[in-house]
């Protein structure tokens, strides 16, 4: 019999071409992956890579297997999904908190998505800031997955008894008003923004600490137009002339008419998204919904392509 984690292992090393780029994705080791790999080898009587220092190269028996593995693993969450169901209680349910943003971007997407629908697990949305979500996941909480971000490795802690996956990064664009006349996906420098007002975070909060340092490595001191937390908020406040901002890719989907996007070579700024949850259990309904979101963030070019098969644990952040 081969081993569905097997084969899950074995899509995330051909994606990253290397066992230890899947062990950094999965959360194993790189011994771990290269165990399971030399397993299913033995249990196909394939040979499925040819192994180099730094990398693993599929043979043409490892791509032919993994056209049938994305469909055969799919077939077993909807299984495991469908047995969910059938129990007792509301095991059909996903708690989910997630993120202003990145629902407003993903969630209409997948409840879309025929996939989806055919599954059958219904979500439960909590839609709130990172530190809020997370509070939902602690012992006796309202949460099964919290989807949340965060800027630079400062402002933003989670429990121990917590795993947490990777999801993606979520970079920073430098907008302008269109009326400025400065034309779309223009190289400027730093210095030539020096002088124009600015739309920045409420002073004191992390991400906003994490801006202001970004900005004085710069030699960039911003002369302020407006304090303001809210993407959505930032967004039409530039497209009125009022100032420039710095706006996660996420915010800008539905960004309105009279913005301009630059690029900056000396403002290098992401957001890392990561999921969240309680315990080490496999459950089949989150799996299930990170497999979704996956496909959807691949259209924006956020992040793994695989994110279903487990939860790095950490020891907070």
């Amino acid at each position: 019999m081969v081993n569905p984690v097997h084969l899950r292992t074995l899509l995330e090393v051909i994606r990253h071409g290397s066992f230890s780029g899947a062990a950094t994705s999965l959360g194993y080791t790189a011994s771990a992956v290269s165990q399971q790999m030399s397993a299913l080898e033995r249990d196909t009587g394939a040979t499925l890579f040819t192994r180099a220092a730094r990398s693993a190269i599929p043979t043409d028996a490892a791509l032919a297997m993994s056209r049938h593995a994305s469909k055969v693993l799919t077939d077993i969450d909807a299984l495991l999904a469908s047995t969910a169901r059938a129990g007792t209680g509301p095991a059909h349910e996903l708690r989910l908190g997630i993120f202003p943003s990145l629902v407003t971007f993903a969630l209409p997407r997948l409840l879309r998505m025929p996939e989806w629908q055919r599954l059958g697990v219904s979500l439960r949305v909590f839609v709130g800031e990172p530190a809020h979500t997370i509070q939902g996941l602690r012992t006796g909480g309202d949460l099964d997955l919290a989807l949340v971000y965060q800027v630079g490795q400062a402002g933003l802690a989670w429990p121990s008894t917590l795993s947490r996956q990777w999801i993606g990064d979520d970079d920073f664009r430098v907008i302008l008003p269109a009326s400025w006349g400065i034309r779309s996906g223009s190289r400027v420098t730093a210095d030539q923004l020096a002088d124009m007002p600015w739309i920045m975070h409420h002073p004191g909060t992390a991400d906003a600490t994490v801006i202001e340092r970004l900005f004085a490595s710069c030699n960039l001191h911003p002369r302020i137009a407006a304090y303001c937390d809210d993407f959505n908020a930032s967004l039409e406040l530039t497209a009125a002339g009022l100032g420039a901002a710095l706006v996660p890719e996420l915010a800008m989907v539905n960004r309105p008419e009279g913005i301009v996007a630059l690029d900056v070579p000396e403002i290098r700024l992401a957001r890392s998204i990561f999921a969240l949850r309680t315990g080490d259990a496999d459950d089949a309904r989150v799996r299930l919904f990170m497999d979704q979101l996956a496909d959807i963030l691949r259209g924006q070019s956020i992040g793994p392509k695989h994110t279903a098969p487990g939860y790095a644990r950490t020891s907070g952040s």
